[in-house]
């Protein structure tokens, strides 16, 4: 993993370009009052975009593009020139877009909702994009600073879950854990599900917190080595349904928490920094990707690798497994997200090419039909896996992405979007044929 402060600069830097998009609306920054996100969030509910609107033309973002110096088209061109992806292993983009397939782009997989420009969402790392989870297709939690909160695209309304800027200490007494708990817990990874919302933070914090109970339930730290940030966190019920999580950290350990008896049960090391971790379907298999071109396969009864995953070019920082168990994806700086198959590792099975950058969050859609990958910035891509990931979805807008999350019934997509004058949180809705019902008209 990279040196945050090294790289935040240029990683949001949108030139003068975006000065000239801000000087049309009154921005606020990352770091407002609880008093002045109040004032934020009202004065930009009458900002939010509609389905409505956009059909009848609004930008989804409400960028007032007819009263600005340069074109939407104009824009996203110098952006796609202009952006820095950031790279471990130099020319590794280049380089492996010369090994991605070919898609069909076009088609309408989901279609776009509602823009809230109300709902903030923040990022405090810029390789970590995991901070947007969906609950059902209308409940949300994200990070906003240093507040987790919930979103209801319902009523479109937002409180707060978890404030971490204080003192933040367990509720409930368990041997294993730190009753002192945390302060000023910058948080660098999110995962809700389950009713359980565990936070993971830069000092290796872990904060569990049962969204059915008051307080928070356990408190963790996973190493006090320099290295220690927490970059990924797997909630997931084991075979015999006790309620477990698993913690990918940069000192190069992945542990498994056992949520039941709050105790660690499971901590494999490996030779390099993980950057995520995700579990297969029976919890028999984890995807272990990191500081390192190749990821792993892993036996979650021993921690031993089972086989070794080549082709990327660059650090992973994203996996995620199809239902079926069986097709699992990764993502990388090489800006590619490849397909694999655990019945014959060699050579991936896809290899999918983003456009600005690094492909730094990964779903599978609950039912195994579509698979979305999240850049860095601007581009959310949508694909069939019925089609061979041949047919895509690419959603285009402006902004850093703080993470993308299915529902879990697979009718919603919200895409966390980080922007000191457009931070937003966008939705969209599965695209559903009802021809059958004209026979009834």
């Amino acid at each position: 993993m990279a040196d945050f402060d090294e790289y935040m600069a240029d990683e949001y830097d949108m030139d003068d370009l975006e000065d000239d998009m801000n000087a049309a609306f009154d921005g606020r920054d990352i770091d407002a009052s609880d008093s002045e996100v109040e004032d934020f969030d009202q004065l930009n509910k009458a900002a939010d975009t509609s389905a409505a609107q956009a059909r009848n033309g609004k930008d989804i973002q409400g960028i007032p593009w007819d009263s600005l110096t340069l074109t939407r088209k104009d824009y996203r061109k110098t952006r796609l020139e202009q952006y820095k992806n950031y790279e471990n292993i130099p020319n590794s983009g280049d380089e492996s877009a010369k090994k991605c397939m070919n898609t069909e782009k076009g088609s309408s997989f989901y279609e776009f909702r509602r823009n809230s420009r109300s709902v903030r969402s923040t990022i405090l790392h810029f390789q970590l994009r995991n901070l947007v989870w969906a609950t059902s297709k209308h409940d949300v939690y994200l990070l906003s600073n240093y507040s987790i909160s919930h979103w209801s695209s319902l009523t479109g309304c937002r409180s707060e879950i978890l404030n971490v800027k204080g003192h933040v200490a367990p509720s409930e007494k368990h041997p294993e854990s730190l009753l002192e708990g945390f302060t000023e817990t910058q948080v660098s990874t999110l995962a809700v599900k389950e009713r359980l919302l565990v936070a993971g933070g830069f000092q290796g914090e872990l904060i569990c917190k049962h969204l059915d109970r008051p307080g928070v339930s356990f408190c963790s730290r996973t190493t006090y080595t320099e290295n220690a940030i927490t970059n990924a966190v797997d909630i997931y019920r084991n075979s015999s349904g006790a309620l477990h999580f698993m913690a990918s950290n940069n000192d190069c350990g992945v542990r498994d928490f056992d949520m039941e008896r709050y105790k660690l049960v499971q901590l494999f090391r490996y030779l390099w920094p993980v950057n995520h971790s995700s579990l297969s379907p029976d919890g028999k298999l984890v995807a272990v990707v990191g500081d390192d071109p190749d990821g792993l396969l892993v036996d979650t009864s021993n921690g031993q690798t089972i086989g070794t995953l080549k082709g990327h070019l660059d650090y992973s920082f994203a996996s995620a497994w199809h239902p079926n168990g069986v097709t699992f994806a990764t993502g990388n700086q090489d800006k590619t997200c490849r397909i694999w198959d655990t019945r014959k590792l060699s050579e991936s099975v896809a290899v999918l090419k983003g456009n600005l950058g690094a492909v730094r969050s990964i779903r599978f859609t609950s039912d195994g039909r579509y698979v979305a990958m999240a850049e860095p910035a601007d581009f959310v891509h949508i694909y069939d896996t019925k089609s061979g990931y041949k047919k895509e979805q690419e959603i285009d807008f402006f902004g850093e992405i703080s993470g993308i999350s299915f529902s879990p019934d697979t009718e919603s997509l919200f895409i966390g979007v980080w922007d000191r004058t457009y931070g937003s949180l966008l939705e969209y809705g599965r695209t559903r044929d009802y021809t059958y019902l004209d026979s009834l008209l």
